[in-house]
Order: structure tokens, then C-alpha cells, then sequence
């Protein structure tokens, strides 16, 4: 569809086709919304039409949030982590991403439209953090309506502005369409050489759950650092005996540590993506032995669980 259809169908439909464009986008599809909100913005007859269109965004993304919030309410923390196995580039873990929740707080929902990545994981996050849900609901709604509030407002103020650059790409449709394709060609390059670095990374030795329980009964255990967020170790509970750090504090943290001491990084995210770039960063601090835990917290807990099963049955 070029974007003469586009405004064609704007024009006919305008509420309906915002609320299925952001309702789309919101879910987690790929698909650009601010473009369609500009040029429904750019056609809208007046305040009454406009409106509606902001209302009908803002209730597609409350949709869409809420029915990710229910999902993070039920499955906790495996909703996130399978979103973040998505992601071309692993290092956008859930570790980061309760991170940035928690410091922001309830506002992190009304600005999480704006930051890019970021709009889609934060509603099942206040979800698994059991969030109250008429807070939830409040905080999605304002975020919405500033985000498509604004994008419409762009286009009923710079209407001529949008519909000049609607006739020229209707008239340039194939530079158009090259244009996109190389900045997507360029993008996708960008991902793909991070989530190399971060192979590159990962190929650090780890140390599998089997070989961390058998350490951990010698005589010599290693220190375990547990780089899980606040909010997780409270849901799950904490692991006997690990020392519980986050990753900015690092430093301050490693200093006490002996540089001969065997140490195991764990945490949540997917292909280890913390405990990889700490055990990297302990190294290069010039520490001799550091292992990420293959697996994480998820393969941590299930040897634990067999050990405990085993234990029983003899």
C-alpha cells in the first residue's frame, strides 16, 4: 500500500484505522504508528475529529498495555525474558530493563512511549512488579495521550507541511522506498554487528549449574554474585550464600574482593547477558578466575531443585 492509500484511507476511516495502527504497534508488532498519527493529524476537519482520533490511540494503547501488564501479572518474569530473547541484540536484559523501571518509578509508563524499545516491556514489568492496576491504568493512559496527543498536534499544525511531503513521496514513491530500505539495511547491520560484539563477548569459559553445586561444597567455595534486580531476588527469593550486587556498583563492590578469588556471576537475562559483561569486567580488574553461570537463575534453580529431589529419594 503506497501512501496515497494511505490517506485514502485515513480519509474514509480516520478513528479506526489510528486505533488498529496503534493497537498493532502496541502489541509488539513492527509497525510504525507516528506516522500514520502525523498524517491523521495533518487531515483531521477539526477539534471534534481530532479527538476522536486521540482517543481512539489512547484507548488502543491502554489495550494493548494492559493486556501485556495481565500477561506480566501472570508469568512474572518469564514474559519478559522471552521478550528480550527478541531482541536482535541480548543486551537489552531484563536486569537493565527493571532497572530502569524501578528508578523511574510509575513514570516510567508515561514515558515509555517515547524511548525506543522501551514501550512494549515496561506494562509487563509493572505486572510481575504487581503494580496497582488502576495506578497501571492511569499512568498508560497519560503516557498514550502524550505521545499520540503530540504526534497528532505535529500534524494538525504543520498540516501543509505533511501533506507537501505526502505529494512528494507520492511522486518519488521509488526513492522513497530505496531510502527506507537502505536506513533498514543500515539498522539491521547495526544490531546484528552488536549482538557479534556481544558473541565475542560470550565466549568467555562459564561454569555449568552442575559444576557451580559441587563448588560450592568444597572447601574452597567461589563467591557467587548474584546480579539479578531488587525487584526479582524479592519475588523469587534469594540464593543462599550469594552476594547480591548491582551491576553499576560494581567497583565499589569488587574492591574488598581478592584478585585470586574464584568468582561466578548469575543473573536473569537472556544468554546470560549480565553475568557475561561483569565476569568481562572482573577480568579486565585482573581477576584471575570469573565464570558466568551457564544458564542463569532459571538452570541455576532447576539443579538446585534436582539435588534437592535426588537428596530425597536416597
Amino acid at each position: 500500500m503506497d501512501i496515497s492509500q494511505i490517506t485514502s484511507a485515513l480519509q474514509r476511516d480516520a478513528v479506526w484505522v489510528v486505533f488498529i495502527n496503534v493497537l498493532m504497534q502496541q502489541v509488539g508488532l513492527p509497525v510504525p504508528a507516528v506516522p500514520t498519527l502525523l498524517v491523521a493529524g495533518s487531515l483531521a476537519l477539526g477539534y471534534g475529529q481530532a479527538g476522536q482520533m486521540l482517543a481512539a490511540a489512547v484507548l488502543a494503547s491502554v489495550i494493548a498495555d494492559w493486556l501485556w501488564y495481565l500477561a506480566g501479572r501472570a508469568f512474572g518474569y518469564r514474559v519478559l525474558s522471552g521478550l528480550c530473547r527478541l531482541s536482535i541484540n541480548p543486551g537489552s536484559c531484563v536486569t537493565e530493563t527493571e532497572g530502569r523501571f524501578i528508578r523511574w518509578g510509575v513514570w516510567s509508563l508515561v514515558v515509555a512511549k517515547f524511548v525506543p524499545g522501551f514501550s512494549t516491556v515496561a506494562p509487563p514489568i509493572a505486572g510481575a512488579l504487581r503494580m496497582a492496576l488502576p495506578s497501571f491504568l492511569a499512568a498508560a493512559g497519560a503516557g498514550a495521550a502524550l505521545w499520540a496527543g503530540g504526534a497528532i498536534l505535529a500534524g494538525w499544525l504543520l498540516r501543509e507541511q505533511v501533506q507537501e511531503a505526502i505529494a512528494a513521496l507520492s511522486a518519488n514513491g521509488g526513492l522513497v522506498v530505496g531510502g527506507v530500505l537502505a536506513i533498514l539495511v543500515l539498522w539491521l547491520g547495526w544490531k546484528f554487528w552488536q549482538k557479534y560484539r556481544f558473541e565475542r563477548l560470550a565466549a568467555i569459559p562459564h561454569i555449568s549449574p552442575g559444576e557451580l553445586l559441587d563448588a560450592l561444597a568444597s572447601d574452597q567455595p567461589p563467591l557467587l554474585l548474584d546480579l539479578r534486580g531488587a525487584a526479582m531476588i524479592a519475588e523469587t527469593g534469594p540464593i543462599p550464600g550469594a552476594t547480591v550486587v548491582a551491576a553499576e556498583a560494581l567497583e565499589q563492590a569488587a574492591a574488598a574482593w581478592p584478585k585470586d578469588q574464584c568468582i561466578v556471576t548469575l543473573c536473569a537475562c537472556p544468554e546470560d547477558a549480565t553475568a557475561v559483561k561483569v565476569a568481562q569486567e572482573l577480568l579486565q580488574r585482573g581477576y584471575s578466575s570469573v565464570h558466568p553461570l551457564k544458564g542463569g537463575y532459571e538452570a541455576w534453580r532447576a539443579a538446585v531443585n534436582g539435588a534437592n529431589g535426588a537428596g530425597s529419594a536416597r
